[in-house]
């Protein structure tokens, strides 16, 4: 960002749970649309239908595999959209993605290429589906009780012979665990006696982000591999060490990682906040849970939400205030 005296710009991208039925529709006429039918040729998906449906895909849980797709693609919309409103100068210091919106950072630092990220999104739905299908898991997340102290309850499960871990670890108030379903159901238990204010069901369909998705790490590091990851204009701090990386820094193994242990998003948003000096999130995706997550982690750092059409042609003028 050298020549701009404005906020030094982290783009962080929402992942698979941000997502909802008819998505879409506000973006069908932007002028970045034709990424949605580009996609559909790149993956065999309907990925417009998958976007414009309010029904397609409202059951609980999704699929995972069309989930990921619409999420990643509306995110590309959106960020296209964006580019063209940002003043020239305004080029973002760090990208980073919560979980699935790690493969949006990716392309939004230059490490792969828009096809290249639905590929490989194609191929992460499809591992990640086949092995939710054949060893069934849940989620919830856990307000108002601190990570340490649930990974402690999940750590007493595990002991007794049960499969559940702390798999996003997002701020000081929210730890989502994941696992088989009795086990959640035990370690849910445990979060309420020990003083959790609320516990939430997690629609994303399987134990993701556990040692119970080792088969779909393994059939999706074939992809990995075959995948070119270049340098990059900025860096992304990737959800399995919380730490910035270039395209040249080893991406296939982060990525296969991020499947099978802790989405650390809480140290991610320190890390750009604190490490590198960020002043400005700009959440780019459906919703706005990644910019409440940076309220409780980073809160002296200011936030925008880019959501919707109508949102963006504030950008600039929010920028130019935030220099002030």
């Amino acid at each position: 960002m050298s020549g701009l005296r404005g906020p030094r710009l982290a783009l962080i991208f929402p992942g698979q749970d941000a997502r909802r039925p008819g998505m879409g529709r506000p973006w069908a006429d932007s002028p970045s649309w034709y990424l949605a039918e580009r996609a559909s040729e790149v993956s065999g998906h309907d990925v417009a239908a998958l976007l414009l449906d309010p029904v397609h895909g409202a059951d609980h849980p999704p699929r995972t595999d069309g989930a990921q797709m619409a999420t990643f693609v509306l995110e590309m919309v959106i960020l296209a959209d964006l580019r063209r409103a940002l003043p020239a100068a305004a080029r973002p210091l760090v990208c980073a993605g919560h979980d699935l919106g790690e493969y949006s950072a990716l392309v939004a630092a230059g490490i792969i290429g828009f096809d290249e990220g639905v590929r490989l999104v194609a191929a992460r739905g499809k591992a990640m589906q086949e092995a939710s299908a054949a060893d069934p898991g849940t989620m919830a997340a856990v307000h108002g009780l601190s990570p340490e102290a649930l990974e402690r309850a999940a750590e007493s499960v595990r002991e007794a012979g049960g499969r559940v871990w702390a798999a996003h670890l997002d701020s000081v108030q929210q730890t989502v665990l994941s696992g088989d379903p009795a086990s959640v159901a035990r370690c849910r238990t445990l979060a309420r006696e020990l003083g959790a204010a609320r516990i939430l069901p997690v629609p994303l369909g399987g134990a993701f982000h556990t040692p119970l998705m080792a088969d779909a790490a393994a059939a999706f590091s074939t992809t990995l591999a075959a995948t070119d990851f270049h340098r990059g204009s900025a860096p992304v701090v990737a959800n399995a060490d919380a730490q910035p990386h270039h395209g040249t820094d080893g991406w296939p193994g982060l990525l296969e990682r991020q499947l099978t242990g802790p989405v650390r998003w809480a140290d991610s948003v320190r890390t750009m906040a604190d490490g590198l000096y960020c002043d400005m999130f700009v959440e780019v995706g459906p919703g706005r849970s990644l910019t409440a997550l940076a309220r409780q982690t980073a809160p002296r750092v200011s936030r925008l939400t880019i959501a919707e059409p109508g949102q963006l042609p504030a950008v600039p003028q929010t920028l130019v205030r935030s220099a002030a």
